[in-house]
C-alpha cells in the first residue's frame, strides 16, 4: 500500500472513530473527550498501529486557528465587550500568575530543571482550551455571566501564554531582557488586534457583495488562515488576530450576509469544529506511548514522577482557585466599574473547575527546545495536566447542583424570544402598510396579517392571478423580513434583550427568509 493511501485511510479511520465514539458517549452520557483520549492511549500501545506524529506548528497554525474561529463567530461580542475587564484579568493576569507559580514549583521539584525552563513549562500549562471550556460550560448550564467570562478567557489567553512561552524559550537558549519581553508582548497584542480588525473589516466589505452562499462560505473558511499569516508577517499574535476577526464577523453577520449564507456558514463551521476538536483529543491519546517512552529515559523514578505530577496538578488547580477568589474580591469590593452585585464566592468553585487544558498545552509542550532539561518528562507532565483537568471538568454539573447556583432562566429567555419576535413582527407589519399601493398588494397584505395558505389555495384553484400573488407575496415578505431584522438589531444595540434571545429570533427570521428564497429561486435565476 502506498504512503499516500495509508495517510488517506488513517484520516478516514480517525473521522469514523471520532463520529462513532462521540455518538456513543452522547447516548450513554459519558464525556467524549475523555473517552477519545482513553481510546487513543490504548491504541497507541498496539504494535501494529503506526505512530501518529504531527509537528507542533501544524497544530498551532493549522488546527488551532479554525477551532478558535469557529468558537469566536458563535461567541457573543456584546457579552464579551460587557465583561472585557474581568476577561482581561483572567486571560492576562491569571496566565502571568500561573506561569510564575507553576514555573517556580516545577523548578523546585523537577530534577535539573532551570528557572527559565520552569517558566516555559508554566506557560505551556497556563492557557485553558477554548473548545473544551465552551462545551463544558454549555453542558453544565452555568450562570450566563460566568459562562461568558470563561468563554472569553479561553479565547484570549492562548495569545498571552504563547508570548510567555516564546520569552521563556529565549531565556533557555540565551539571555533575555525583561524590557524586550514586554516590548514583544505589546507588539504581539497590538499587531494581533489590528490585523484581526483589519481582516474582519475588509472581508465584511467583500462578503457583503457576495450573493452566492458557496462563495461566501468559502471565503469564511479561509479567514482564520488569512488572519494568522498576516499577523505573523508583522510579528503580531496570529491567535489573537483570529479571535478578533471571528468576534467581529460574527457580530456583523446579520448585516453583511444573506440568510442562506449564514445558515450554510454555521453548519459548515459546526461540522469542522466537531471533527477537529474530537480528532485532537484522539490525537492526544495516540501520543501517550511516545511521551511515556521519552519520559522513561529522563532518569526520574516512577514514584518520584507520580509525586511530581500530583504536586504540579494540585498547584495549578490551587493557583486558579486563588485567582478566582481574588476576582471575587474585586467583583464585590473593588473599583465601581468592576463590581458585579450578582457575583458570589460560590462561583469561585465552578470558575476554578472550568480551567480545562487541551490541544494548545499539548502542542506547546512539543515546542520546548531540545536543550530543555528533562524535556520528555515535561511533555508527560503536560499530558497529565490535560487529562487531569478534563477529569476535573466532569465534576462541574454536580458542583453546580450542590451549590444551587442560579442556572440560566430558560422561561425568561423564552419570554424574551416571544417579546422580541412580537416587536419584530410589529415593525414588519408597519413597513408593510407603506407598501399597499395596488389591489394585488392590498390582497396579499390582508392575508399576510392572518395566514399564508392562500398561495396553495390559489394554485389549487388555478387562479388567474396566482403568479402575481406568488411574486407579490415573496416581494412583500422580504420587505417585512428586512424590517423585522432591523428591529431586532436595533434592540440588540440598545441592550434591551439578552443575546440568546437575539440569536434565537435572528435564526427564525433567517430560516423564513431562506425558505422564501428557495420558493422564488426560479424567478431570481
Amino acid at each position: 500500500m502506498s504512503q499516500s493511501l495509508i495517510v488517506v485511510a488513517a484520516i478516514a479511520a480517525i473521522v469514523v472513530v471520532t463520529v462513532f465514539i462521540t455518538a456513543l458517549s452522547r447516548r450513554v452520557g459519558w464525556s467524549a473527550p475523555i473517552l477519545l483520549v482513553a481510546i487513543g492511549a490504548i491504541v497507541s500501545y498496539i504494535p501494529a498501529v503506526p505512530r501518529v506524529v504531527i509537528e507542533p506548528e501544524v497544530i498551532l497554525y493549522g488546527l488551532l486557528p479554525p477551532l478558535l474561529f469557529a468558537a469566536a463567530i458563535r461567541t457573543s461580542y456584546v457579552d464579551v465587550r460587557a465583561r472585557r475587564d474581568p476577561i482581561l484579568l483572567l486571560s492576562v493576569g491569571l496566565v502571568a500568575f500561573t506561569v510564575v507559580v507553576v514555573g517556580f514549583t516545577a523548578w523546585l521539584i523537577v530534577p535539573a530543571l532551570t528557572l527559565a525552563a520552569g517558566f516555559a513549562f508554566g506557560a505551556v500549562v497556563a492557557p485553558t482550551d477554548a473548545v473544551a471550556v465552551i462545551a463544558i460550560t454549555r453542558r453544565a448550564r452555568l450562570p450566563r455571566g460566568l459562562a461568558t467570562l470563561l468563554e472569553g478567557e479561553s479565547l484570549l489567553n492562548d495569545a498571552t501564554s504563547l508570548v510567555a512561552l516564546n520569552a521563556a524559550i529565549a531565556a533557555i537558549v540565551s539571555i533575555v531582557n525583561p524590557w524586550t519581553v514586554a516590548g514583544d508582548f505589546a507588539l504581539e497584542v497590538v499587531g494581533g488586534v489590528l490585523v484581526g480588525l483589519s481582516v474582519g473589516f475588509v472581508l465584511a466589505a467583500v462578503r457583503r457583495r457576495l450573493k452566492a452562499p458557496v462563495l461566501d462560505t468559502s471565503l469564511s473558511l479561509a479567514t482564520p488562515f488569512i488572519a494568522v499569516v498576516l499577523a505573523q508577517l508583522i510579528h503580531g499574535s496570529g491567535i489573537l488576530a483570529v479571535v478578533i476577526a471571528g468576534l467581529y464577523l460574527g457580530y456583523r453577520s446579520p448585516r453583511i450576509q444573506s440568510a442562506e449564507s449564514r445558515i450554510a456558514e454555521s453548519l459548515n463551521w459546526r461540522t469542522i469544529q466537531f471533527l477537529l476538536e474530537n480528532a485532537v483529543f484522539l490525537f492526544i491519546g495516540l501520543n501517550l506511548s511516545r511521551v511515556v517512552e521519552g519520559a522513561a529515559h529522563s532518569g526520574i523514578g516512577f514514584w518520584q514522577a507520580v509525586l511530581i505530577c500530583v504536586i504540579v496538578l494540585a498547584v495549578l488547580l490551587v493557583s486558579r482557585w486563588l485567582w478566582s477568589v481574588l476576582l471575587t474580591v474585586i467583583y464585590l469590593w473593588g473599583p465601581k466599574r468592576l463590581r458585579r452585585p450578582s457575583w458570589s464566592f460560590g462561583q469561585t468553585i465552578p470558575a476554578s473547575l472550568a480551567g480545562i487544558r487541551g490541544v494548545v498545552t499539548l502542542a506547546a509542550a512539543f515546542l520546548l527546545p531540545e536543550q530543555t532539561p528533562n524535556r520528555e518528562f515535561l511533555q508527560l507532565l503536560a499530558f497529565v495536566v490535560v487529562v487531569g483537568t478534563l477529569l476535573q471538568g466532569l465534576t462541574l454539573p454536580l458542583v453546580i447542583r450542590r451549590l444551587s447556583l442560579p442556572r440560566p432562566n430558560f422561561d425568561q429567555e423564552r419570554t424574551e424570544v416571544h417579546n422580541l419576535m412580537a416587536e419584530a413582527q410589529a415593525a414588519g407589519l408597519a413597513r408593510l402598510d407603506e407598501e399597499a399601493t395596488d389591489d394585488v398588494a392590498e390582497r396579499v397584505l390582508q392575508r399576510l396579517r392572518t395566514n399564508a395558505t392562500f398561495l396553495a389555495e390559489s394554485i389549487e384553484n388555478e387562479s388567474a392571478d396566482a403568479e402575481s400573488l406568488h411574486s407579490a407575496y415573496a416581494r412583500l415578505r422580504r420587505i417585512t423580513i428586512k424590517a423585522e431584522r432591523a428591529a431586532v438589531l436595533a434592540a440588540r444595540h440598545e441592550g434591551r434583550y439578552q443575546e440568546p434571545a437575539v440569536k434565537a429570533v435572528l435564526g427564525m427570521i433567517d430560516a423564513e427568509e431562506s425558505a422564501i428564497r428557495a420558493m422564488t429561486r426560479g424567478d431570481d435565476d
